[in-house]
């Protein structure tokens, strides 16, 4: 596998390659550097150390020389990873200019994934646990209304919801031991048992909260890419309660499922075909 890292915020480091590499191209977005470096270890630890840092603007990742597919001949992919900052406004100017670079030097991306920690609704979500996202949902874009909150949609605007492509959805949890379920993307992060009870009620089955999610699938939809979320749980969702937060755990559990992420995009290559030719 083939991997970029960023080094800066909103930046990508790497040597891009003469060619595009066979297998599919994919940008991990998180919001902090240290989000991205549990993600860097994880795909790391499943497939050889990161390419040298080079030229700041993406374009391609480069790797160790040879590793050009997986175990039964899947091609590996091409992973560049993004610090894009805190919250769905910077995660999208981020993202889209990510895409636009890559687009704008004929090597596009096949995929995109917001990755990174979060919290988790309880008791679906305990802290360590693992999110992969069937729906990822702006919870707080809307207005509010005597008769209580509006999603924008209900005014005639925009969307709330991405759904990410069901098959990578599946996999990605089975190889990874991750609940499944909508998370959620907030500008404000829960601090009340009030507001974690009213967005269990607005959106059933709700698993995760965090705060880029919606943001890197807007940027990613406007390339016609489909947008994956991971989430791994650092705190319980309602009253805020530093001693109950758990980031170092969280942290781990990311990186393991990043241990497990190469084979599984490796292997379901044909989806992000079908998808970019058809959505």
């Amino acid at each position: 596998m083939v991997v970029q890292v960023q080094e800066g915020l909103g930046r990508l480091t790497g040597t891009a390659p003469r060619t595009r590499p066979p297998g599919p191209r994919v940008l991990i977005a998180t919001a902090v550097p240290a989000e991205r470096d549990a993600v860097a270890s994880g795909l790391s630890a499943s497939s050889g150390p990161a390419g040298p840092s080079g030229p700041a603007e993406p374009s391609s990742g480069s790797g160790p020389s040879g590793d050009s597919g997986l175990p039964g001949g899947d091609p590996a992919p091409v992973v560049d990873l993004l610090v894009a900052g805190v919250g769905p406004a910077a995660a999208a100017a981020a993202t889209g200019r990510a895409l636009a670079l890559a687009a704008a030097a004929d090597a596009p991306y096949d995929l995109v994934v917001s990755a990174g920690i979060g919290g988790g609704f309880q008791p679906g979500a305990p802290v360590g646990s693992l999110i992969v996202a069937d729906a990822v949902t702006a919870a707080d874009l809307g207005a509010e209304t005597p008769d209580g909150f509006l999603p924008v949609t209900d005014l005639g605007f925009g969307r709330v919801t991405h759904l990410p492509p069901p098959a990578l959805v599946s996999a990605l949890a089975a190889a990874t031991g991750a609940a499944v379920g909508p998370v959620l993307t907030v500008s404000t992060v829960t601090g009340s048992a009030a507001r974690a009870d009213a967005l269990r009620a607005r959106h059933p089955g709700v698993l995760a909260e965090a705060m880029e999610g919606f943001g890197v699938a807007e940027a990613a939809a406007l390339y016609g890419l489909p947008v994956l979320e991971v989430r791994a749980v650092s705190n319980p969702v309602g009253p805020r309660d530093r001693d109950a937060w758990r980031i170092g755990a969280a942290l781990a559990a990311l990186t393991g499922a990043f241990g497990k992420f190469t084979p599984v995009i490796g292997k379901l290559a044909p989806v992000l075909e079908s998808w970019n030719r058809h959505d």
